[in-house]
């Protein structure tokens, strides 16, 4: 099990704040504009953000062609299908399931690693996964009913966690080499391209100005999440093990669950509570540092 050095706490404890208080952030700004405008937008003014990093970083923007293939493979399953999928759940869902079911990648990430990547787990490692699965389905017992009646919304969530499960065992296990912001830099392009085509043909008659509220959420998108989080997320997976990377996020669902309650009014139950207990325990199954041997 990893020890985490400084950076990657400080970079954990970042993410984990930007993404969970994003997912009320996002339900807001689908509220006040179309959902695929409002991610194209928010990555069109986050990508130029990157651009100014890898500049400042002196990080290279080339890549070699024979690398662009697997590029593509990585940034469909890590940032095209996840943005575009949960961006189009969020209206269907309340703020803070939507997270928890977008959370549920941990367990598939697992499943994927053992069955496909021949990760050996041990059974520290199990605990964790059976404790956030167990988390999950405590927070989604008093939403089986709402839930139930909205199985779209329901359907896309897990199918980006998957996706997202996919791609970080892939990610992890890139050969490519070039720097992450390089990468980060590269599938965003990608993902821009491809949401701005969805945006310009499900949307357009549906175009009006943004009002203020509209300009803070998909502001709050672009620097913070786009401009920052995505970036650490991807460091955090070539730095840590996987099971470790995807199991350190899981307090992200639980801060995504209380900031909707705190913000939106979403009502909290006991079951949300003894999940917080849960993905404590999950996290600290693989972050915990293991008694040496002697």
């Amino acid at each position: 099990m990893p020890t985490l050095s400084r950076q990657q706490l400080v970079t954990l404890g970042l993410l984990t704040l930007v993404w969970g208080l994003n997912w009320p952030v996002m339900k807001t700004g689908v509220q006040h504009f179309p959902p695929l405008s409002f991610r194209a937008l928010s990555m069109l003014i986050g990508l130029p953000l990157l651009a100014l990093g890898l500049v400042a970083l002196k990080v290279p923007f080339r890549l070699e062609r024979r690398y662009w293939g697997p590029l593509l493979v990585l940034g469909f399953f890590n940032m095209v299908m996840w943005h575009t999928l949960i961006i189009v759940a969020i209206p269907l869902l309340p703020s803070g399931r939507a997270a928890i079911l977008g959370y549920t990648m941990p367990i598939f990430s697992a499943a994927l690693g053992a069955l496909f990547f021949s990760d050996r787990l041990p059974p520290r490692a199990w605990m964790g996964v059976a404790a956030a699965a167990g988390g999950v389905l405590l927070l989604l017992w008093n939403e089986m009913d709402k839930l139930g009646g909205k199985p779209t919304g329901v359907a896309l969530m897990l199918l980006a966690a998957a996706s997202w499960a996919l791609g970080t065992q892939l990610l992890r296990r890139t050969r490519i080499p070039a720097a992450t912001l390089t990468l980060a830099f590269w599938m965003t392009v990608m993902t821009t391209a491809c949401l701005c085509l969805l945006a310009t043909v499900l949307e357009r008659p549906r175009w009006h100005a943004p009002d203020p509220v509209a300009w803070g959420t998909i502001l709050f998108n672009a620097v913070l999440v786009i401009g920052f989080a995505q970036v650490a997320w991807f460091f955090l997976v070539r730095t840590l093990p996987p099971l470790a990377s995807t199991l350190s996020v899981m307090l992200i669902p639980v801060l995504g669950v209380f900031s909707g309650a705190w913000w939106l009014g979403e009502i909290l139950h006991w079951q949300d509570w003894t999940a917080v207990a849960l993905m404590v325990l999950a996290i600290a199954s693989v972050l915990w540092p293991s008694r040496a041997r002697g």
